[in-house]
C-alpha cells in the first residue's frame, strides 16, 4: 500500500518523528481555511501516488492566503503522470539550511534490510546514484540483530553529515528503522530530511509503502487501503479479495501463487503476446474464487483470450477442474480459455476437464504450449 505524503507523515508521527504541522484539504475553500488556521507562509502540496510533483507544478510556496487560493485552485485537478490531484496538503513552511536523504527497504539478495543515507537530499535518489554514487552511504541490517545506536552513528559519519546534524539524524534514523520494522513497511523514505537554521533535524517529506499482507496485525491500516489508487479492474478484483494488477495486453492471466503468476506473465511475453493483467488466486481454486477471477478478467474489454495456469500443491487438480467448470457455468465468458493444469492430482483434473473441452475451453500439457495457444487466440 502506497501512502500519500500526509499519511506517511502521520505514520512517522506515531514513532515520534518531528513533522511540520499541516492539514489535508479537498477543496480550495478547505485549503484556505487550513492555511488560515496554520498561519502563513505555507506550502501547498499535491497528494498523489507518484513522484515528480514539484516539476509538474504540484508543490508551491504560498506567502499569503491569496497565494493559497491561487495555488490550490491550480493544483486541484492537475494531472501528474496520469494521477489527477484530488487533495492537497497544506503545511507550515520550514526554513532549510541543508537537505539530506534517508530510507530503509529490503535487500532481498542479501536477505537484510538496506538503509541508504546521503547528504545530497531534495533530489531523486536515482539521480544521485547515477551521478555521484559515493554520496550514498549504505548499511545492511540483520533483521534479527536490529540497528544499534553505535551502528547508526557510524553510518551518519560515513554519509558525511555535518556535526550540527549528527544527534538529530541519529535519533530520527533509529525511529525510522523502528517505523519500518514495527510498522511492517516495504519502504520508508524521507527526502528531504532537513537541517533547519536553528540546528534542528526535521522530516520534510514522507514516502511510505506498507506491506498489505500485514494488515491483520494493523487493523487501522484499512484507512490507508481505502485511499489506494486503483483502476476499475483493480477495484473490482480488490473487492473479491484477489491479488490483481492491470496491464495493457490482450491475454488475461490467472495463476495460483505470485511466483507462478509472474512467470506466466513472462512466458506470454516470451511467445510474442502481451498480458492484460497479473492475477494470483492464491492457494485456493474453488468455484467462488475462479468465478470471481474470470468475472474480473472477462469485464476487461481488452482481453481476447484467457490463460489459466495452475500448478497444484496443497490445491488438488480435481478441485481446480471442478472449480473451473462450475465457474464457467456462473460467468458468461466472452473470450476463449486455455488451461494448463499440473501438479497434485493433475491427471484426475485433466480427466474431469476433457469431456468439457470445446472451442471455448482448451487444454495444453505445458505452460509454453498453453501460452502460445492463448497468444494465438488473442490475435
Amino acid at each position: 500500500m502506497d501512502l500519500f505524503e500526509y499519511q506517511g507523515k502521520e505514520f512517522f508521527a506515531r514513532y515520534d518523528m518531528p513533522i511540520s504541522p499541516g492539514k489535508i484539504a479537498f477543496t480550495v475553500d478547505e485549503a484556505v481555511a487550513a492555511a488560515d488556521e496554520l498561519g502563513t507562509p505555507v506550502m501547498v502540496k499535491a497528494q498523489v501516488h507518484t513522484g515528480g510533483r514539484g516539476k509538474a507544478g504540484g508543490v508551491k510556496f504560498a506567502a499569503t492566503i491569496d497565494d493559497v487560493r491561487e495555488h490550490a485552485g491550480n493544483i486541484l485537478g492537475l494531472d501528474i503522470k496520469g494521477h489527477v490531484v484530488g487533495r492537497v496538503w497544506i503545511e507550515k513552511a520550514s526554513d532549510i539550511a541543508e537537505e539530506y536523504y534517508a530510507s530503509f527497504t529490503l535487500d532481498r539478495s542479501a536477505k537484510k534490510h538496506l538503509g541508504m543515507l546521503s547528504k545530497e537530499g531534495g533530489v531523486e535518489i536515482e539521480t544521485v546514484a547515477e551521478e555521484n554514487p559515493d554520496a550514498i552511504a549504505k548499511i545492511w541490517v540483520d533483521p534479527v540483530a536490529g540497528l544499534t545506536e553505535a551502528e547508526t552513528r557510524a553510518w551518519v559519519a560515513d554519509a558525511g553529515l555535518p556535526d550540527a546534524a549528527v544527534e538529530g539524524s541519529v535519533a530520527i534514523l533509529q525511529k525510522l528503522y523502528t517505523a519500518y520494522t514495527d510498522g511492517d513497511a516495504d519502504l520508508v523514505e524521507i527526502n528531504p530530511l532537513i537541517l533547519t537554521p536553528e540546528g534542528k533535524v526535521h522530516v520534510l517529506d514522507a514516502k511510505v509503502t506498507l506491506d498489505g499482507n500485514a494488515t491483520f496485525r494493523h487493523p487501522d491500516y484499512e484507512q490507508f487501503d481505502a485511499t489506494q489508487t486503483r483502476d476499475e479492474r483493480e477495484a473490482a478484483a480488490h473487492e473479491k479479495g484477489l491479488q490483481y494488477v492491470g496491464l495493457e495486453g490482450s491475454v488475461g492471466v490467472i495463476a495460483n501463487g505470485a511466483g507462478l503468476a509472474m512467470s506466466t506473465v513472462d512466458v506470454v511475453n516470451q511467445v510474442g503476446g502481451a498480458p492484460a493483467n497479473f492475477l494470483d488466486i492464491g492457494g485456493g481454486a474453488n468455484a467462488d474464487i475462479m468465478a470471481g477471477a474470470l468475472e474480473v478478467i472477462n469485464n476487461d474489454p481488452a482481453v481476447k483470450a484467457i490463460f489459466i495456469n495452475i500448478f497444484g500443491g496443497i490445491t488438488r487438480g480435481e478441485e481446480v477442474a471442478n472449480g473451473i467448470i462450475e465457474a464457467m457455468g456462473r460467468v458468461d465468458i466472452d473470450s476463449p480459455i486455455v488451461i494448463r493444469l499440473d501438479g497434485t492430482n493433475a491427471d484426475e483434473g485433466r480427466a474431469i476437464l476433457r469431456p468439457n473441452l470445446s472451442d471455448q475451453l482448451m487444454m495444453e500439457d505445458t505452460m509454453l504450449d498453453a501460452a502460445r495457444r492463448a497468444v494465438e487466440l488473442a490475435g
